[in-house]
């Protein structure tokens, strides 16, 4: 029996005619050319007058950048606030910072990437009014954070946190500790910053007299090193603190700095904690309040302190509790009395709640079988929250308003896809973000009262428009039964699809605990790699399989504690019903995946010998002991807790089980999923005495890209595919053929 749906809806690339279609899309056209470019919106900043935004502007020709003024009603630009063209020190800049009344401007220059969301750089703070500048250090820094009245900047250098007084220019040393690899002031460690994702671990409060911030003592925590080859005679090493699954974690503690008496404070709260973590530190509207989240090391016990600065005293408002997880939110919101908005899943999907100062709750604001996917914020004129979910299905994405007391919900956005919003300060417009898998992004301004359409701003018809003279074909998205849920799929097909042959099946997904892949929005670069694939004869599926987001908490955390187990069933027993189809060989099915889809594509070509014939694994986890302890052990618990999830679903421990062609992907910088699993992979390949492929690129961070990297890495994955899906077996077709001439 075929479980399988037929398709809800069928999205199409384009209106245009299949037969007006001719070109054909090369990989050099998506890794190279930039055929496919998506015009994209700069990010703006709206204005505290709700009626004006400001974005950066580059001029590709003067090699200068300018902050220019719109209005939101006309969209014209009302004034160039600041320009490189006008600055000695600044050729140009790359992002900037607005101080609370809007007078000073923090401008980014000579910015380095430091990890997937740091930076470092040099900073300057720009006058409005007298146009002046003023270097903020003469060394590279980290965070430059004005202070609520504009008088200060605290940042910092070196692992230390430092205050500058703008007017004076006298620097206050708050930290003097911090030392590479061993003391953090302020900033996060690596671990925070990619899995509790941010990079600023301290806050001014209202009155700009105190700064908390979160101390990081990584000095137990082991080392992670690895060469960068680059063009001298030696290689380097870059060493840093790399916290694997039951290792030592940054012992963390929190500290408040009076500016007033130049004291620093460490805070006790009325609970003693072992081994735990602190993913978020928000000044309330009383400055002396600061709330702090507290997370045990399993990661199932959220606490919500409230501490006073000036007593030093602590008050838990809020505990979360969970069989499997918590989810941090980034969206706790004070309001004018001190009570609070918070997001929780606590009723199985993640939703709003409104609650008093004391933890109390008023009342859960939004309800039902469907997911917030963003909170925009609360308008307190008319007590208002906006929002983004999943309402009008768990592949599209609308946004939403609400009133505080759950009532008169309306839906803002019409079009069925995928709608982002950034709204105006005052609440009163908001740009819409649309695409869908027919419709590339859309920008348009619309009222927040209404949702109405007021003014468009820019569209890709363009790209559509280059898009119709190639060859495409159909995203069709449906649903799959197996194993007892109904899974989300979208499939390409040849653009020439003929029910009557059988199609070679490449699978796609990436299967990590709460992300989504299938989703009604517009093509990223992969995507056309499918099409390109499609024009190649191939049928390409994607299946979000149970663990994946946005259907509910217990679809997602059904996979806690076995990660690789209901994930890898969901695509063999898939792969097996799609080799079912009349129009698909069976034994021509393969899978490929990036982390931890090249885990999951791994352990699918080990495990399902008898059902994929080739698997492509990038970047991929071959055991959750080499990855870091916040993610893993989120999901796992630790290795010595649970020593059967980790080991019976590593790729490491089913070598011996291959039967197919495996090619194998990584990147030797790769500071996230660490090479070793590519190379204590290969090393149980060979031990198993099993061929494979693989392909390490020098220098090369988890994204694999720079240069022609890309393209280079895209040719070798799809020159693998048509050798094993395509040309080896009409080869043996071909020999078959001849050996029966020969015979007769």
């Amino acid at each position: 029996m075929q479980h399988i749906k037929f398709p809800l809806y069928v999205c199409l690339f384009t209106t245009i005619i299949l037969s007006a279609q001719t070109k054909e899309i090369t990989l050099e056209d998506i890794w190279k050319d930039g055929t496919f470019r998506t015009e994209l919106m700069d990010v703006l900043h709206s204005m505290a007058n709700g009626q004006q935004y400001s974005v950066l502007n580059f001029d590709r020709k003067t090699r200068s950048t300018f902050i220019d003024i719109y209005d939101y009603k006309t969209l014209k630009k009302v004034e160039t606030l600041v320009s490189s063209e006008n600055l000695e020190d600044i050729p140009y800049f790359t992002d900037y910072t607005f101080s609370k009344d809007e007078q000073k401007i923090i401008l980014a220059t000579k910015e380095e990437e430091i990890y997937r969301r740091s930076v470092l750089g040099n900073y300057y703070v720009y006058n409005v009014k007298d146009g002046s500048l003023d270097l903020i250090s003469e060394e590279k820094i980290q965070e430059p954070t004005f202070s609520p009245d504009g008088k200060r900047v605290a940042f910092v250098e070196d692992n230390n946190l430092y205050v500058k007084d703008l007017n004076s220019g006298a620097i206050i040393q708050v930290t003097s500790d911090g030392e590479k690899n061993k003391i953090i002031n302020g900033i996060t460690d690596w671990v925070y910053e990619e899995e509790f994702a941010f990079v600023r671990a301290f806050d001014w409060n209202a009155d700009s007299n105190k700064i908390a911030f979160i101390r990081f003592d990584e000095t137990n925590v082991p080392e992670f090193s690895m060469d960068i080859y680059g063009t001298a005679l030696y290689q380097t090493q870059r060493v840093f603190k790399y916290p694997k699954a039951g290792e030592a974690n940054s012992e963390v503690s929190l500290h408040i700095f009076d500016l007033n008496t130049k004291e620093t404070n460490k805070v006790k709260v009325d609970k003693e904690y072992e081994d735990f973590y602190m993913p978020r530190i928000k000044w309330t509207n009383n400055p002396d309040v600061l709330s702090a989240q507290y997370m045990n090391r399993h990661q199932n016990e959220l606490d919500l302190w409230m501490i006073n600065a000036i007593t030093n005293t602590s008050n838990m408002v809020l505990a979360e509790r969970d069989k499997a997880y918590v989810n941090v939110t980034d969206y706790l919101t004070f309001l004018k009395d001190n009570s609070f908005i918070w997001t929780s899943e606590k009723d199985g999907y993640n939703h709003i709640y409104h609650y008093d100062k004391k933890g109390n709750l008023i009342n859960q604001v939004t309800k039902g079988n469907w997911e917030v996917t963003d909170y925009y914020g609360y308008n307190e004129k008319d007590n208002t929250i906006f929002y983004q979910s999943v309402e009008n299905g768990s592949i599209n994405r609308d946004v939403y308003s609400i009133k505080l007391n759950g009532r008169n919900k309306k839906r803002l956005t019409k079009s069925e896809g995928t709608n982002n919003a950034s709204f105006s300060a005052d609440f009163s417009f908001f740009i819409n973000t649309f695409s869908s898998a027919t419709t590339p992004p859309e920008y348009t301004l619309n009222s927040s009262e209404s949702g109405n359409l007021i003014k468009s701003i820019k569209d890709n018809d363009k790209l559509a428009q280059t898009l119709s003279g190639y060859k495409t074909s159909k995203k069709e998205f449906s649903t799959i039964l197996v194993n007892g849920s109904d899974l989300n799929m979208w499939m390409i097909k040849p653009a020439n699809f003929d029910a009557s042959k059988a199609y070679p099946l490449l699978m796609y997904q990436y299967s990590g605990p709460g992300s989504q892949k299938v989703v009604n929005q517009w093509n990223n670069s992969n995507d056309y790699w499918y099409q390109h694939l499609a024009q190649e004869g191939y049928i390409v599926v994607c299946i979000d399989g149970r663990g994946t987001g946005f259907k509910g908490a217990d679809f997602k955390k059904v996979t806690q504690n076995e990660l690789g187990k209901y994930e890898v069933e969901d695509q063999i027993t898939a792969a097996k019903q799609l080799g079912a189809l009349s129009y698909i060989d069976a034994s021509r099915i393969g899978i490929w995946g990036w982390s931890f889809g090249g885990f999951m594509s791994s352990n699918c070509l080990f495990k399902g010998n008898e059902v994929f014939n080739m698997a492509i694994a990038v970047a991929p986890v071959s055991s959750w002991r080499f990855y870091d302890s916040i993610y893993t052990e989120r999901f796992l618990g630790t290795p010595q807790e649970n020593p059967s999830g980790y080991d019976e679903n590593s790729p490491l421990n089913h070598v011996d089980k291959l039967k197919g062609d495996f090619l194998l992907v990584h990147g030797s910088s790769d500071d996230n999923v660490h090479l070793q699993n590519t190379m204590r992979l290969a090393e149980a390949l060979i031990q198993a005495d099993k061929q494979f492929d693989w392909a390490v690129y020098p220098d090369k961070n988890h994204r694999i890209y720079g240069g022609n990297t890309s393209l280079h890495l895209y040719k070798k994955m799809t020159s693998f595919i048509h050798e094993k899906l395509g040309d080896k077996i009409q080869n043996k077709e071909e020999t078959k053929v001849n050996q029966v001439k020969i015979k007769g």
